[in-house]
This record gives C-alpha cells, structure tokens and sequence, in this order.
C-alpha cells in the first residue's frame, strides 16, 4: 500500500504465502476455497475449551505486544507480517488468516484510511501514520482473534484522539455485555459514545462468534441495531467485539485484491478487537498479553 501522489494508499508488492511447519495443525480450511462456517460448533464453551481458548488468544496478545517496538517510520508492512509469521509459529500456532478464503497472509495491516483487512506488502510506514495489525492464533483447536492500534512517530492531534475514542468506546461496549442483554446492546453504547466526538461507527463490518471455527455466524454489530442482531447474550458465550471509528464518512469501497476495504473518502479510520467470555458476573477479555498490560 504504497501512496499516490495525493498521499492516499495504493496496492504494494506482496512476497509469496510464508510456511508453517508440518508439524502444527491446520485449521479446517486450509487448502480450500471456502470454510466449513457457522460449522455447527454454536458461540458456547466448555470449562476445558475455554482454557484451550484462553491459550490462542494469549499467544495472539502477546504477539501484538512483540509487534509494538518494531511499528515505526521506514518499516514496511510486510516485515510486521514476517515477525509475526514467527511468533506464532515459534509458538506452535497457525496464523489463522493464512490460506483463509485464499487470504495470503499471517496478519491484516490497516493503514490510515484502511477500514480492514489490509493485505501486508512493501509499504513503508511513514511518520505519522496509524496501523492495525489483526492477528488471529489457531492453537489447540481455538482461535483468539485480535486487534489494535499503533501509532507511527508523531501522529497529530486528530489521529491521536481518533486511536483513544476507539479504544475506549470498545472497552464500554464489553463493559456492556452481560448475560441477559441482547447483543445489539454493545452497539448502542459504542454508537453513542463514538458519536459524542464526531465519529461514525462503522456498520458493515462487525464483531463475530470466534473459538472452534474462525467465525460462528453470531454477528456483533458495533451500532444501535435494535430490534435486529437480538440474540441474548448467556454464561458460556465466546465472541469479539471490535468498533472501526473513522474521521469522516463510513462509506467505504473495496480494492480489486477483494480484501482491501477503504474509507471511499479517504478519511482515517481505527479500531480495535478483544475476544470476549461471558461469564456469570460479566465480560471477560481473554485476548490479554501475558504482561497483563491492556495496550
């Protein structure tokens, strides 16, 4: 994602599909041009499996907090792919992404004006700029899916602000999941509280079910939905939760890669992903590092 002469990105380079040691498992999907999804698996989760989830999702928080000293100015892309590619690896996870409905890569890089699903490629992040990086670890049959923000040397005030609404309008929205509630209640509090500084929330794409499939068919929109996306929330549920904020229009149009999908007025956009429990009393993150540090 190279920059055109206005400073909007443009499809890079990509390298060629990196490899996973034989050794780890594959998700079901590798290999295939479609997944086994909603695979009947349902959103609830077992003591046992839960365990097993809360393993992937800290090797994926820890590979994104790994990732945070290499994210700066003259770095491309691809090589944020490349180092997280290893982690996992060295991890004994799979990069969920790779080979997902052909999708060539170990990670999603969504710069600037990017909503999701940024394709890694010989982009160089130049100061100033914001990223997301989106990783998903297949570990033990589970995957734990997450995502946040970095910022690039010196982002202005307006970046800046953008990055902090949107963490923290994900924070209220799984603040707000709680057994009992309707899953279209976490919307309603990201909207209004994205609203409050002049940000939209986009309504295309949404949180999902994640665990033993990549995505279950339970949407979590990240808007006031209701009456739509009803389904009650109950002890046992497992899925993600992760608003996209942009500066100006949510409109948004795709690149021809069929994976790019950009703000159509080229306004910035952030976001952020947590994989979430309900427990009994409330929301658990399980996309946590190690270090216990919230980024």
């Amino acid at each position: 994602m190279p920059k055109n002469a206005e400073g909007h990105l443009v499809p890079g380079r990509t390298t060629p599909m990196r490899t996973v040691p034989a050794r780890i498992p594959r998700p079901e999907y590798v290999g295939k041009a479609t997944p086994n999804e909603p695979d009947g698996t349902g959103d609830l989760y077992t003591a046992e499996e839960l365990e097993r989830l809360r393993r992937s999702c800290r090797i994926a928080a820890d590979c994104l907090e790994m990732l945070e000293e290499h994210v700066a100015p003259g770095v491309t892309t691809d090589r944020l792919d490349e180092l997280a590619h290893d982690f996992l690896v060295a991890h004994d996870a799979y990069p969920s992404t790779l080979g997902y409905r052909g999708f060539a890569k170990s990670s999603c890089t969504s710069l600037n004006e990017v909503i999701c699903h940024g394709i890694p490629d010989d982009t160089v992040l130049e100061d100033g700029d914001i990223l997301n990086i989106d990783v998903t670890a297949y570990f033990e049959g589970m995957h734990g899916d997450t995502n946040r923000m970095y910022l690039v040397g010196d982002v202005d005030e307006e970046g800046r602000r953008l990055v902090d609404v949107t963490r923290e309008a994900m924070l209220r929205g799984i603040k707000a999941a709680r057994p009992g509630r309707e899953v279209n209640v976490i919307g309603r509090v990201i909207e209004k509280y994205a609203g409050r500084f002049g940000f939209e929330s986009v309504r295309d794409y949404t949180g999902h079910g994640v665990g033993a499939a990549f995505h279950t068919g339970l949407i979590v929109p990240h808007y006031d939905a209701a009456p739509d996306y009803a389904t009650v929330m109950e002890p046992g549920m497992v899925f993600t939760i992760e608003p996209m904020l942009v500066t100006g229009s949510q409109d948004w149009e795709s690149w021809d890669d069929g994976w790019t999908i950009v703000t159509r007025d080229r306004s910035r956009c952030a976001q952020f992903e947590h994989t979430v429990f309900i427990g009994e009393d409330g929301p658990e993150l399980l996309t946590l590092p190690s270090s216990g540090r919230q980024p």
